[in-house]
């Protein structure tokens, strides 16, 4: 027991001289050119004389700036800093329409996003103190399979990591994420059946009418099919008043966007088994927005089925989507921790890395 305890502190020592160290560079004044759209960025550069090795950072869904800013706490900046003490370069860049880089996240596809990381993918190759054979991308949710894209596409991705990395069919994820969403929800099972019943409809309509313009037509008139019936056993329940609503003005508005479009109709296995790089696939066991066991699975299946079996899942306990070590584990919680990524997790990270860089 007293060696655990003096291993323990030892392990806990170490991580906090790491972050108080600063044995790194940063610069914030980045900027990386993708076609039309100019991308900002903080390069955060070791103190060595040798060359290093690199990672990308890809934010997952919803405009992020640089730093990862979620639930306010700034989650990549914190993986770079982190990282960068080990003796990683990490660059972290603002998402379109964020902070210095331009363009429209709302007309961006996940295929964007993953141009975007090969954009500095092809930067980081032209930074003199960068080992350009050693440069990999970590990716967050959506930025997994953002990631993903972009390793199956270039083979100058020598590496990836995916933290809660999404790992399922577009449309698969948003069944199994709403499922889990609302199961773990206050609502009564009478409302999460409900719930479940017209999103999947949604869904399904979503798919089959992804490339026609009218879709949104297409989705109202589901709605509208399913809320008749509904209401009609609604009445046969005796319960005075209906509190259950589906949200069907704005869902339309987001899924007849491009980035809806795209997502819904995304092949992951198709992209993965084209994927030829060592792969290191992370979930917290409490994920409630990408499925902690289907996704490793698949992680690990997918990139095999192409012949690629350089995959090391791992699911962490009590760590959530953010990969913060939590209680309740629900989406509300996240700005109550006050903390960010795992300790365990960011050692990991670093074992894993200088198992593939060194």
């Amino acid at each position: 027991m007293h060696k655990f305890l003096i291993a323990y502190v030892f392990l806990m020592l170490s991580t906090a001289l790491a972050f108080a160290q600063q044995n790194y560079t940063v610069d914030s004044t980045i900027v990386i050119k993708n076609d039309t759209v100019q991308l900002g960025g903080s390069l955060y550069l070791p103190i060595k004389k040798t060359k290093v090795p690199a990672l990308v950072m890809v934010s997952g869904t919803g405009a992020q700036d640089r730093n990862g800013t979620m639930a306010g706490y700034p989650f990549f900046k914190q993986i770079a800093i982190f990282l960068a003490n080990k003796g990683y370069a990490i660059l972290l860049m603002d998402d379109r329409g964020v902070g210095k880089s331009t363009g429209n996240y709302a007309y961006a596809t996940t295929a964007d996003f993953a141009n975007d990381a090969l954009a500095a993918v092809e930067y980081l190759r032209t930074v003199s103190q960068i080992n350009r054979e050693k440069i990999g991308l970590i990716g967050h949710s959506e930025g997994g399979a953002a990631s993903a894209i972009a390793a199956a596409k270039s083979t100058k991705v020598k590496f990836l990591i995916s933290l809660a990395g999404l790992a399922s069919n577009g449309f698969a994820s948003l069944i199994q994420q709403n499922e889990d969403l609302v199961n773990h929800s206050p609502l009564s099972q009478t409302d999460k059946n409900r719930a479940n019943s017209i999103n999947k409809l949604m869904f399904e309509t979503a798919l089959k009418y992804a490339d026609s313009p009218n879709m949104g037509n297409e989705l109202n008139e589901t709605y509208n099919n399913w809320k008749k019936v509904d209401d009609s056993l609604f009445k046969l329940s005796g319960v005075a008043y209906d509190h259950f609503r589906f949200p069907i003005y704005s869902y339309v508005k987001q899924a007849t966007g491009k980035w809806y479009r795209y997502f819904i109709k995304y092949d992951a296995q198709q992209t993965m088994k084209q994927i030829k790089v060592p792969v290191l696939a992370i979930n917290g066991d409490k994920d409630l927005m990408v499925n902690p066991t289907i996704n490793l699975t698949n992680w690990k299946n997918y990139i095999a089925s192409g012949g690629n079996t350089k995959v090391t899942t791992q699911l962490f306990p009590n760590v959530n989507h953010l990969l913060q070590q939590c209680e309740t584990c629900k989406p509300d919680e996240y700005a109550k921790i006050k903390t960010g990524v795992s300790v365990s997790i960011l050692n990991t990270m670093a074992t894993w890395l200088d198992s593939v860089t060194k």
